[in-house]
């Protein structure tokens, strides 16, 4: 079980609430179990989640360490790591004047922790004073939604973190403004072209499907490669620049299919879906697409410092 913020409780899992008695979470327990075994229809996924999740909470000592806001894995193996302590620091850009990592520019997930923050004290009390806007406890509490927005806000960190060593040859700027009204979390100009980056994290499993990404915990109706590649172009036709490619950065392990990551068809063709942990490959490689063309790097390097607007 992801010990993400935006991933569903084991509560959630089980489909119960944290005051539900023993007894209660047992009969949720073997309820889940009939409905989500791979023999009965169900998904392995699913299947396996609900056995994670009875883990923490079928034991009393280790569903009381996740109630005091453990991790999930710290929980089961008897670990005190609290979750909330990875959640609270925040990444910023790396100094421009660094001769080993790439030139950075903005402030990655500072949007989505600034919404986080104040929805979460809204929802705590209307606004709120709170001691600790990131205890474990109080965000597992939250609505899905703001949990997710901690972590976009995480995703964009790590991403970032992630460019900034690919070297001196990148420049990379975070939270971009967009004409469409959305904006980029990250373009990337290096040697194998200009890329915009989407760095997200659902919490769940998510796969790509006909040119657009799908998963349980994507909202039906929601198009994020669409509004990605969207995005991309019309910022891109504003400033004067062309786009070599898109790419949509997902936790190691998310994608289910990690064999069939890459668009080369339809509006969406030259977008790729990749767990972090290929980032570093793809930015020096590129994305394969056959109708790309990159123009020379230091006028479109020009033309993005003169024309990107920071959110």
């Amino acid at each position: 079980m992801s010990d993400s913020p935006a991933s569903a409780t084991p509560y959630e899992v089980l489909g119960i609430t944290p005051a539900a008695s023993v007894d209660e979470m047992r009969r949720a327990y073997r309820r889940r179990l009939r409905e989500t075994h791979p023999d009965t229809g169900g998904s392995p996924a699913r299947f396996h989640a609900v056995q994670a999740a009875w883990e923490v909470l079928g034991d009393p000592s280790s569903r009381s360490a996740y109630d005091r806001g453990s991790s999930a894995t710290s929980a089961r193996s008897g670990s005190a790591r609290p979750a909330g302590s990875s959640w609270t620091a925040r990444a910023s850009a790396p100094s421009s004047a660094s001769s080993l990592k790439a030139r950075s520019y903005g402030h990655p997930g500072g949007q989505a922790r600034e919404r986080f923050l104040t929805l979460i004290r809204e929802w705590a009390g209307r606004g709120a004073d709170l001691a600790d806007p990131y205890d474990a406890a109080l965000v597992r509490s939250a609505p899905r939604e703001i949990r997710w927005l901690l972590g976009k806000a995480l995703a964009e960190e790590q991403t970032a973190r992630a460019l900034s060593d690919l070297g001196m040859g990148f420049t990379v700027w975070n939270d971009v403004a967009t004409p469409t009204g959305n904006k980029l979390d990250h373009i990337v100009l290096g040697p194998a072209g200009l890329f915009a980056v989407m760095s997200e994290d659902w919490g769940e499993s998510v796969r790509l499907h006909r040119g657009e990404l799908s998963g349980d915990a994507i909202d039906d109706g929601e198009q994020p490669v669409r509004d990605l590649v969207r995005s991309a172009r019309k910022l891109g036709r504003s400033l004067g620049v062309r786009f070599d490619g898109q790419v949509i950065v997902v936790p190691d392990g998310a994608l289910t299919d990690a064999s069939a990551e890459s668009i080369e068809r339809g509006r969406n063709a030259g977008t790729v879906a990749i767990e972090r942990s290929r980032l570093s490959d793809v930015m020096r490689s590129g994305v394969s697409n056959g109708d790309a063309r990159r123009g020379d790097v230091f006028e479109v390097r020009t033309r993005l410092q003169q024309g990107v607007q920071l959110v």
